[in-house]
């Protein structure tokens, strides 16, 4: 600020209150300012000028600060200009058809595809990734107008879907604890587990059949989600919203169904809920060598030897912990004990 254009120009007077100079602020008694004033006068002739300009609150802004301001605002000009014209040379062409198929798709965005949404599934059907058949939701009219666009085949995909492995309704299952706060089963297992006797068990809060867009997915009366198969489209958002893991995706050629997933031993089990499997052995030594394995107290397929699968092995099951499922129904052994109760058991003292 020492140096003053001489030339009669004018320039912009800032009044600052107080100044960014504490020392000067405090020594021209500016505290009591609090107004801010923007106004055009002469330069200063003498530095003695700009002191009388600093003791009435003005600080003068030199041309030179215009000046830059005005260089910025015409470099962000030509870098925007620069930029507009790189972004159309150096473009890349989308395919059109990509738009096409994106309209053929349901919309879903459900990732049952593979994929994080249709957009991505559709670059790959017309890169020829994919095959139409792995969208679950579209319908078979969608799918072959899908395959005319592209001039492919629609394919084949098994179907899959979401299979819950517990049994637990309210009517076989103890309760430990009444659990009552929000209703969810991840806050009921954040705040002590929800209050079911097996750790391993379904809390019934329906976390599930809220996640569920295509309403594949509904309460029963004791308390367990069922599962539509024929609006099931394997999206994954009730694996993902079961904080227990009690969902998975199956093909439905998995018939042969372990409905349980507690890793308790016989006793504690069978008293925690009277439809678990107690690891007994008797399905794995009904099985086909390899087929079913007994590992922590619990039943577990080898769905690799799927082809051996039969409903065989779930004769001599004492609980119905394994079963056999067909046309959306799960099927017991004989030898299974009947549950013929409908209400709920009472909370245990134990």
């Amino acid at each position: 600020m020492s140096h003053v254009n001489r030339n009669g120009g004018r320039a912009v007077v800032v009044n600052l209150s107080p100044l960014p100079f504490p020392h000067l602020s405090k020594k021209i008694g500016l505290a009591k300012k609090n107004l801010i004033r923007i106004q055009l006068v002469p330069y200063a002739e003498s530095h003695s000028e700009f002191i009388r300009s600093v003791e009435t609150g003005d600080v003068l802004v030199t041309e030179a600060l215009i000046l830059a301001a005005v260089f910025m605002a015409l470099l962000g000009l030509v870098l925007g200009t620069v930029l507009a014209l790189a972004s159309k040379k150096l473009a890349v062409e989308e395919d059109p058809r990509i738009d096409e198929v994106e309209e053929l798709l349901p919309h879903a965005n459900c990732g049952a595809c593979g994929f994080p949404g249709c957009r991505p599934f559709a670059e790959a059907l017309v890169a020829g990734q994919e095959a139409p058949s792995k969208c679950t939701v579209s319908t078979a009219d969608g799918l072959a107008s899908i395959a005319d666009l592209l001039g492919v085949d629609a394919g084949s995909a098994e179907k899959r879907v979401a299979r819950l492995a517990c049994a637990g309704g309210k009517n076989v299952a103890r309760f430990k604890a009444d659990y009552s706060g929000q209703p969810s089963c991840r806050a009921a297992v954040a705040a002590g587990g929800g209050g079911k006797a097996c750790a391993w068990g379904c809390l019934g809060l329906a976390d599930c059949e809220v996640s569920c867009t295509f309403d594949a997915i509904h309460m029963n009366e004791q308390g367990l989600p069922v599962v539509d198969e024929s609006k099931c489209v394997a999206c994954n958002d009730c694996v993902v919203a079961c904080p227990l893991d009690l969902f998975s995706l199956q093909p439905v050629r998995h018939q042969l169904w372990v409905a349980c997933k507690s890793l308790a031993e016989g006793d504690q089990a069978l008293d925690e809920c009277e439809v678990a499997c107690t690891a007994c052995g008797r399905c794995a030594a009904d099985a086909p060598n390899g087929l079913i394995s007994i590992e922590n107290n619990l039943a577990r397929i080898d769905y690799s030897k799927n082809t051996l699968a039969t409903r065989f092995p779930t004769e001599r099951c004492p609980t119905g912990a394994i079963v056999w499922l067909e046309k959306g129904q799960a099927l017991k052994g004989a030898s299974a004990k009947k549950i013929i109760r409908k209400e709920a058991l009472p909370i245990s003292e134990t």
